[in-house]
């Protein structure tokens, strides 16, 4: 079992930052990657970005640039920085941890909202 445990989202205008973090707690040995989704009103849920155990990234072409994520072992937390936000970045935030079994946990989301 892996419990996450997300904070950082709120309001900002556009152009502006915010910091999501994710903390994991449980079998955490066993996470291989972790990454950051999104979901807008009436969309399906997308990768933002994942990192890996080896800290390789991955990020969705829309944010490329703008959002960095990284991890820091020590703590069992991932980070997403996100800069020059737009609007159309408002959605729920939700960190997943992939196990090297295959077996995916989510956190609880947490919104984000851009103004312009």
């Amino acid at each position: 079992q892996v419990q996450l445990v997300e904070s950082g989202g709120g309001l900002v205008q556009a152009g502006g930052s915010l910091r999501l973090s994710c903390a994991a707690s449980g079998s955490i040995f066993s996470i291989n990657v972790m990454g950051w989704y999104r979901q807008a009103p009436g969309k399906q849920r997308e990768l933002v970005a994942d990192i890996t155990k080896g800290s390789s990234t991955n990020y969705a072409d829309s944010v490329k640039g703008r959002f960095t994520i990284s991890r820091d072992n020590a703590k069992n937390t991932v980070y997403l920085q996100m800069d020059s936000l737009k609007p159309e970045d408002t959605a729920v935030y939700y960190c997943r941890a992939l196990l090297v079994t295959a077996t995916i946990y989510w956190g609880q989301g947490t919104q984000v909202t851009v103004y312009s």
